[in-house]
């Protein structure tokens, strides 16, 4: 572990600026601490930590993140530094509408401006339900202080009668066992007291799991943080160890830049499809590597997942496991040991000079969850990127978590405009759907969801379930939650209400998926497609001021990251002048 300090001068230190001078700002800034009801020894000549954090009343995944940001303090004090929290944007996945992803650069957008703004020397960022672990890593890239990343941590297991759930996952399994007549409410109520048990983000291989494992990968947070479940003593125990790093990282100069790095994003890449990660990943983690100034596409998650076996036998991509098994099989270190061929050993994180150092003494516990390389859940990695007249700029499958018989298949579409519509309609007898149907749902990407809510794993209908059937073919322009599964085709780009080929498609067409040749085709000659294209009119905007209009007017498309075109270009912002 890195601990030689290489210590800063004072003058150096970011926050002098606002404490060290002899100036009126300066002295107004040490009398307004004064107020706050600090001693000078507690904060002159120390780095100004601050802690970020995401916790509040209505996310289950974060409520227990105000008693660990007293553990990153602790931390802080302990290694001479001066922590300060700050409360920002809590994204919680279980609540907010439409959508968390619609604010995902709202909250990247704060945490860039609020570091920036303040007298901050370092930070440490809390989070891990979906969206807020790339929101924060986005925003603090883009203003490049030293930074440790402090994960949630998964609940505990699910409990209902003698059966082990996974949330999430088991939520759209027993639902649809609900519709088919095979269980009722006594039993529904006792599933709702049963699926999430204690605070902590969901504990399948769902986005929450992937994108902190993800952030993992990439080297700024401590070794095996990911993983620990989020109840844990050995959680409070990781807070504190990352208030101890941060510190000596504002002494080294460590900063994200350093850290984010272009081999750093391939080995995250590498990790979530050895994962069998969430579909998600492919766009936060090209929002993420754009922030750092790292060019990553579709292609590279394709190029990549021919080269990396899924090793996580945790649900929903596998088909036992649950995270805290994955923790104490030896966590995304013991995963990480077992694929280092594939890995940039020489790059730096945040703990160790190298990654090599780092991974020296990991080890795997348990084979069946962490499976050697000649022992995989799949041979290649869970997610495969697809391209064809339908979706020109790409569209993403987790296909490991699909059911083998629809990963080439060739149905006749039903399309739904928009979801509210496929809620009311989809049991109608009258559509004919069946189980070689394929379901197309339109009108919710990045600008019509709005937001590109989680609507991909589209319900199949209640008489097809009460057949036994489980799957089917469902493509979309929206996302999909981690802790889902079937064949759905995702990320559909460009999105339909741009006037991507999706908005012209009509129910009766004939649809082709080929995942193992990645491709998508709508078997709609071109001469067909310009008449419908020439007919078809954009949809109103949603949003005619606020927050919405700027997104709106902001917002990439999937392929590239989801993030808005102002904050992703490149260019210099001068630091605030503080005298």
């Amino acid at each position: 572990m890195s601990t030689g300090r290489e210590t800063r001068r004072l003058e150096d230190l970011r926050s002098h600026q606002w404490y060290g001078t002899d100036g009126l700002r300066s002295f107004s800034h040490r009398a307004r601490t004064r107020q706050l009801g600090y001693l000078p020894e507690e904060h002159l000549g120390k780095p100004v930590i601050a802690i970020l954090n995401t916790w509040s009343d209505i996310n289950p995944c974060h409520v227990h993140l105000r008693d660990r940001a007293q553990a990153v303090k602790r931390g802080v004090w302990q290694a001479g530094g001066f922590p300060l929290e700050f409360p920002v944007s809590t994204l919680s996945e279980t609540f907010q509408k439409p959508t968390p992803m619609l604010y995902r650069n709202l909250l990247a957008l704060e945490t860039e401006e609020l570091l920036r703004s303040y007298p901050v020397d370092g930070a440490v960022l809390m989070g891990g339900c979906d969206k807020s672990t790339p929101a924060l890593l986005m925003g603090a890239a883009s203003v490049d202080l030293p930074a440790v990343f402090v994960p949630a941590g998964p609940m505990l297991p699910g409990h209902w009668r003698d059966e082990i759930l996974g949330s999430g996952t088991d939520m759209w399994k027993y639902w649809d066992d609900r519709r088919a007549g095979l269980i009722g409410d006594c039993e529904m109520t006792e599933l709702e007291s049963g699926l999430a048990r204690s605070p902590g983000h969901c504990m399948t291989m769902g986005t929450a799991s992937t994108l902190t494992a993800a952030a993992e990968a990439l080297g700024v947070t401590v070794p095996g943080a990911s993983s620990i479940p989020a109840v844990d003593s050995g959680h409070d125990r990781m807070a504190a160890a990352a208030g101890l790093r941060i510190v000596d990282l504002v002494h080294r100069d460590r900063k994200l830049s350093d850290i984010l790095t272009e081999d750093a994003f391939a080995d995250a890449v590498t990790t979530v499809l050895g994962l069998g990660g969430s579909t998600n990943a492919v766009i936060h983690l090209i929002a993420m590597a754009g922030r750092a100034g790292v060019t990553l596409t579709l292609d590279d998650f394709d190029r990549i997942a021919r080269t990396v076996p899924v090793l996580a036998n945790v649900r929903p991509g596998g088909r036992t496991y649950l995270m805290e098994d994955f923790h104490f099989a030896g966590g995304l270190p013991g995963f990480l040991s077992r694929i280092t061929d594939l890995l940039h050993l020489d790059r730096p994180t945040v703990s160790y000079d190298t990654l090599r150092e780092q991974l020296a003494t990991a080890r795997v516990h348990n084979d069946d969850v962490i499976r050697p390389r000649d022992n995989p859940v799949a041979t290649e990695g869970g997610v495969a990127v697809l391209r064809g007249n339908l979706c020109p700029d790409g569209a993403v499958i987790k296909h490991i978590a699909a059911e083998p018989r629809l990963l080439k298949h060739t149905g006749p579409a039903v399309v739904f405009d928009d979801y509210r519509t496929m809620q009311r309609t989809i049991d109608d007898p009258s559509l004919g759907i069946t189980a070689d149907s394929v379901l197309v749902l339109r009108g919710s990407g990045p600008k019509g969801g709005p937001g590109m809510p989680e609507y991909g794993m589209l319900p199949i209908p209640d008489h097809l379930l009460k057949q036994g059937v489980r799957d089917m073919v469902r493509i979309s322009d929206a996302r999909m939650s981690g802790t889902s599964y079937g064949a759905c085709v995702l990320h559909v780009a460009p999105e339909s209400h741009v006037g991507g080929p999706l908005a012209l498609v009509r129910t009766g067409d004939t649809i082709t998926l080929d995942v193992e040749a990645r491709s998508l085709r709508l078997d709609v000659d071109d001469e067909e497609l310009a008449r419908r294209r020439a007919l078809w009119t954009a949809p109103p905007e949603r949003y005619e001021r606020g927050y919405g209009a700027l997104y709106n007017e902001q917002i990439t498309q999937a392929d590239t990251g989801c993030d808005f075109a102002f904050l992703a270009r490149p260019g210099k912002v001068p630091d605030p002048y503080a005298g």
